[in-house]
């Protein structure tokens, strides 16, 4: 008689994962079944945050290629042609006015007549050896575009002077006067008014009223007026 192929296998080799045997397995042993909403779920963050990070570095590119473009163009700049940017400085005669100014470190008066000092730059300077009349022959040009044209800066407490730098120390200031009153804020933003007179004091404090009192006392020459030509000949009626 045939042997019958046909039969069932034993229990211990069943393979309970064959539709209909899940009841009969062991299912506490059994690995829990991962939602499809839940999975569809994760698909669909990561494919969200994949989209927000291109985006996000789309935009961080295109902007520092802008960055980079200004950095390479501010490069070729000289510095002078960078304050004119950053002040929004206007061309060369849109303006004119003279001021007197006076710096005082320890002391000592800096001496602006030096040839070092004279037409440093064309848009704010001084010129003829005076020491102390700044003529600006432009709209925004700052007290920082005049002392950078020759190498100075003034800091929260310090006046550096070409490769010098001068500090405060104990019972001294640094401080900044425009017509004879104290003038608070960064003096090198400060674009001066025709006849201003300015005094900058790094030192003892004893000495300002005195300083104060000699700025006040220099003369500031008035603005030649233009003349106007004649383009044509006098008609007589």
């Amino acid at each position: 008689m045939p042997e019958n192929n046909k039969v069932l296998p034993l229990d211990v080799d069943s393979d309970y994962s064959i539709p209909g045997r899940f009841e009969e397995s062991n299912s506490e042993f059994l690995e829990p079944v991962t939602s499809k909403p839940k999975n569809r779920l994760i698909v669909m963050v990561v494919i969200s945050s994949i989209i927000i990070s291109s985006v996000f570095f789309s935009y961080y590119f295109i902007n520092q290629e802008k960055i980079d473009s200004q950095i390479i163009q501010n490069m070729n700049l000289n510095p002078e042609e960078i304050l004119v940017r950053q002040y929004g400085v206007g061309e060369f005669g849109s303006a004119h006015a003279h001021a007197a100014i006076a710096v005082f470190i320890n002391g000592d008066q800096i001496n602006y007549g030096l040839e070092e000092y004279q037409i440093s730059s064309k848009y704010i300077h001084f010129e003829n050896s005076n020491p102390y009349v700044i003529h600006r022959h432009a709209t925004n040009a700052s007290l920082e575009l005049l002392f950078s044209s020759f190498g100075m800066s003034i800091m929260a407490d310090c006046i550096q002077l070409h490769s010098k730098l001068f500090c405060t120390e104990e019972n001294q200031t640094l401080r900044f006067f425009v017509n004879g009153e104290e003038f608070h804020s960064d003096i090198s933003q400060y674009i001066f008014d025709h006849n201003d007179k300015i005094m900058i004091s790094l030192g003892d404090i004893k000495s300002i009223s005195k300083h104060i009192t000699y700025v006040e006392s220099l003369q500031i020459p008035n603005i030649p007026k233009k003349t106007t030509q004649n383009t044509g000949n006098l008609i007589s009626i």
